[in-house]
């Protein structure tokens, strides 16, 4: 599970991005550099010494937000910020913390009021179409209670929508051998719409595996925006475990879970994710406060 690199994207406002980025060159101290590029997305990006990229951009979809005399009012789109990291290994969740601290000291704000979000993506480089068609299934059989778990704000949905029953379906019934016949049953019923398109309309589901197929990675899209250090790191955690989980089996059940206590079914998947031990008992803390019932129990009254 950690040996998978990773990257993030954390959307924000509070800031402006000359703001941020400027926060994110100091934190990140000597050989680190600051450079605007502009452009279409009017980039910042700080360099550090070891060469990479750190990337503050516009998002269209924001709604900016600042702190002014003490209360929150509407800004302009310098307030609108996407945090876009560099690759990244499970060696560096704790500078990422750290950074994303800095950026909350400064002002920064982000939750689903603002339409922000945060996307997590996994190097798809260990899977294979049968991997990818293992995580489907697994993201699928818990999906109802992950996303209650994750208090998914109604008006996100559309930029991340359950796995399609159709995909389901299809992909266990004919089991493709390669990424290819794998990408046509990812992009059937979207037309003749260009599949290598970035914002592909097929990208907007909770579980994006457009990326897998446009840049190579595992995209996880559903967590709502937050500032919170250890919701963040919790984030990482599950999407690593669930990724190494779908190499990891030979096969996987899209069979939904009802359940009447969610928090220990939840905990008993977590577990089986491998996410058990003290080291993760932060990650399972937070991906349980939402649910209903007794983790301990099966049965309690």
């Amino acid at each position: 599970m950690k040996t998978q690199r990773f990257g993030i994207e954390i959307e924000i406002t509070g800031i402006t991005r000359a703001k941020a980025a400027q926060i994110a060159v100091e934190f990140f101290g000597v050989g680190a550099r600051l450079e605007h590029k502009g452009g279409t997305y009017d980039e910042y990006r700080v360099i550090t010494q070891d060469g990479r990229s750190w990337k503050f951009v516009s998002d269209a979809s924001i709604l900016p937000h600042k702190k002014e005399y003490g209360r929150i009012v509407t800004a302009d789109r310098d307030y609108s910020v996407e945090l876009v990291s560099p690759i990244l290994t499970y060696e560096d969740i704790e500078t990422l913390q750290e950074l994303v601290r800095q950026l909350r000291h400064a002002g920064a704000l982000s939750d689903s009021k603002y339409q922000c979000g945060i996307h997590i993506h996994v190097d798809a480089k260990k899977h294979t179409p049968l991997s990818l068609k293992n995580l489907i299934n697994l993201m699928a059989s818990k999906e109802d209670l992950l996303y209650k778990s994750l208090e998914i704000d109604p008006a996100r949905l559309r930029y991340c929508k359950k796995v399609n029953e159709n995909l389901i379906t299809t992909i266990n019934k004919k089991k493709p051998k390669t990424l290819e016949a794998l990408a046509d049953i990812w992009y059937s019923g979207f037309g003749q719409e260009n599949r290598s398109r970035h914002y592909h309309n097929s990208r907007y589901h909770g579980l994006n595996l457009h990326s897998v197929f446009d840049k190579g990675t595992v995209e996880f899209r559903l967590f709502n925006g937050t500032t919170h250090a250890g919701k963040i790191k919790a984030y990482i955690q599950f999407c690593l475990a669930v990724s190494h989980q779908a190499i990891s089996q030979k096969s996987a059940s899209a069979r939904r879970t009802y359940t009447d206590n969610e928090k220990y079914t939840f905990r008993c998947w977590m577990l089986r994710l491998g996410l058990i031990g003290e080291e993760f008992e932060t990650c399972r803390h937070h991906f349980l406060a939402s649910l209903s019932g007794n983790s301990a129990w099966r049965n309690a009254a």
